[in-house]
Formats: C-alpha cells, sequence, structure tokens
C-alpha cells in the first residue's frame, strides 16, 4: 500500500483519540461518531480527496490504532453524548477494511449500549463473501460502497489501479444486497470523466435491491481539496448544478437522491468541549511524525494537534505553537516564535 512509515497508536504513545482527521475519533456535534482505525487505502483514485494508496505523494506516515483504545476512546465520548440512537460510522482517510481487526471492531461497537447503527464506507476491493458473512454476523448494519463506474477500462482509471475489477466489485454489491446488511451506492461524481455513468450506477442500484432501510444511492460531488489529487482538466461543478441534476434524475427514476440527515436518524447532539479559542498559544508536546509531509502531532490538554510547517521541529520537545482550526475538534497549529 503506502510507501509512508507506519506508526502504531496505542496508550503507550500518549497520544490522544480527539483531534486528528486521520485517525480515532471524530465528533461533529450529531449522533453519529467517526470512528478511524486505520489510514491505509489499496487504492489510488485520481480524484482523491486524501492522497491515499500507493501512488501518495504527500504522506509522511500512515496510522494504526490499538483497537481496545479505540473502543475506550468512543466508549468514553458516546457515554459524554447519550448512550441511545447513536451510529458508528467507520470511516477513515484510507479504506477502513485496511484495518486487520475490522470484524472485531464492528462486533465491539455493535455490544456498546445505544449504539443503534454501525455502518461503514469502502470501495469494496478487499471484500469477499466470507468477509460479508463475517460482518453481517458482527453485526453491521450498512456498507456505503463507492463504485465510480460500471465501465471496466474507466473504473480502472478512476481507481488508479491496473487491477481494478469492477465486475468483482458488482458481484460483491450483489452479495451485500442479498444479506442483512443494507447497501447505499456511492459514487462520486468526477464532471468530464464519469458523467454518463451516473444514471447507469443509479439503474444498476435499483436494480439489485441496493436501499432496504435507507436510501439505495449517496452520489458525492467530487471536490479539489488542497492535499488530494486533482483529474487533469477536471473543474468542480457548482453546488447548484450538482443538485439541479439530482434532482432530475430523482423524478426520471422515481429515487431519492437528495439526501439530508434525516434520512439516515442524524440528528444534532452536544459535542465534545474544545479546549482552546482560535488563535490561543499553547505550549504542547511534540510526540509523532505527521499524517502528511512537514507537520508534527502534538498534544496538549487530552487533544491530539497537528502541527503545520513542523518539518525542522524535532520529536520529544515542548513547543510553544498558535491554534489555527478547531472545528470540530479536529485542531490545527502552526509554532510560535
Amino acid at each position: 500500500m503506502s510507501k509512508a512509515q507506519l506508526i502504531r497508536i496505542t496508550p503507550e504513545t500518549g497520544v490522544p483519540l480527539v483531534g486528528t482527521v486521520a485517525f480515532g475519533i471524530i465528533d461533529r456535534g450529531t449522533n453519529v461518531l467517526q470512528v478511524r482505525p486505520i489510514t491505509l487505502c489499496p487504492l489510488s483514485c485520481i480524484f482523491c480527496s486524501t492522497d491515499a494508496g500507493p501512488n501518495s505523494r504527500g504522506r509522511l506516515s500512515e496510522y494504526i490504532v490499538d483497537l481496545d483504545y479505540l473502543l475506550e476512546a468512543f466508549y468514553d465520548i458516546a457515554r459524554y453524548k447519550g448512550l441511545h440512537k447513536l451510529e458508528a460510522h467507520i470511516d477513515t482517510v484510507g479504506d477502513p477494511l485496511s484495518y486487520p481487526r475490522i470484524v472485531d471492531l464492528v462486533q465491539e461497537l455493535a455490544s456498546i449500549k445505544g449504539v443503534e447503527v454501525i455502518s461503514l464506507q469502502t470501495h469494496g476491493v478487499l471484500l469477499t463473501e466470507r468477509l460479508i458473512d463475517e460482518l453481517e454476523a458482527a453485526g453491521l448494519s450498512r456498507i456505503n460502497l463507492s463504485i465510480d463506474a460500471l465501465d471496466p477500462a474507466l473504473a480502472r482509471l478512476l481507481s488508479g489501479t491496473r487491477t481494478y475489477d469492477v465486475e468483482r466489485i458488482k458481484e460483491i454489491a450483489e452479495y451485500i444486497a442479498n444479506s442483512r446488511i443494507d447497501l447505499l451506492l456511492a459514487p462520486v461524481w468526477v464532471p468530464g470523466i464519469n458523467d454518463e455513468e451516473m444514471p447507469k450506477i443509479i439503474e444498476y442500484a435499483l436494480s439489485i435491491g441496493a436501499g432496504k432501510h435507507w436510501p439505495p444511492l449517496g452520489i458525492q460531488k467530487y471536490e479539489a481539496h488542497k492535499h488530494g489529487r486533482k483529474p487533469y482538466g477536471v473543474r468542480p461543478m457548482s453546488w447548484r448544478k450538482f443538485y439541479s441534476k439530482l434532482r432530475e434524475w430523482e423524478r426520471r427514476y422515481s429515487v431519492k437522491l437528495v439526501l439530508k440527515p434525516e434520512d439516515f436518524g442524524i440528528h444534532k447532539r452536544r459535542m465534545l468541549p474544545v479546549p482552546f479559542r482560535l488563535g490561543e498559544k499553547v505550549y504542547v508536546d511534540v510526540m509523532l511524525p505527521g499524517w502528511l509531509k512537514r507537520e508534527k502531532i502534538g498534544v496538549a490538554r487530552n487533544r491530539a494537534i497537528t502541527i503545520i510547517n513542523a518539518e525542522r521541529v524535532p520529536l520529544g520537545i515542548k513547543m510553544r505553537v498558535r491554534i489555527i482550526r478547531i472545528k470540530d475538534n479536529i485542531l490545527m497549529a502552526q509554532p510560535e516564535p
């Protein structure tokens, strides 16, 4: 997979599991907690917003989180938010199926009081019928499966992976649709590349019985991210055009495509307090190499903090930084003289 160094996050590292976008738990103020156990990915999709996979050029480190440590952090946050009507959404800046203990993770999350939905986001290349059976038995509720094209050549192009076999992914999709796990197809619409594939994917999702309990499709709009991959010549479409086309397809296929949080039972819930103010200057302990080049991971006030412009900062020191991002408890800082 990635050529970056793999770092194991355990209690002994002293790095909290709240604060970074790359690993741990993300709380965005709803009843959904994002669970990020690993950063690895087997694909190198040409539109990837996080530059994941073997072709990654920007990553300095990959991370894998100790299962018990991750579960302890999840339970503590879930208890704070209220142990009722919670969803654990397993997603990553890679593919969560890269996590060796993914079945154990699902099973343990399912055993927590108040966790009523466990969902997982994947491109599916690591799925097998046996793994689907194991995830079903463990209590997985829904798989959000990204199929970005049904044409084999175009699917390989979009995946950035010569061995990507969309026919095999379709077999997997149909196996999921016939299990107790709900299936939602979540293609990324990359304008100018897979426009003609979107109606085909809609028809395919409906033909195999996706969406028994939740909407069958969640078409994603391509966005150009600062650290992501940008296909040559592709410009993101406007949100107005995107939603206009979704509504047109809704009428044509009689299926819900413009989705709202309520479609998934998502509602607002109190969020973990952010223990910093924007612009605040604080001392942090520099603990780990960063996820991306020129970054380090620091720790202060029981939060992990991504320090940018820190390529010359050594590990193991205490340094003063200025907090430049606090939204959703995803914390970023830059060194202060």
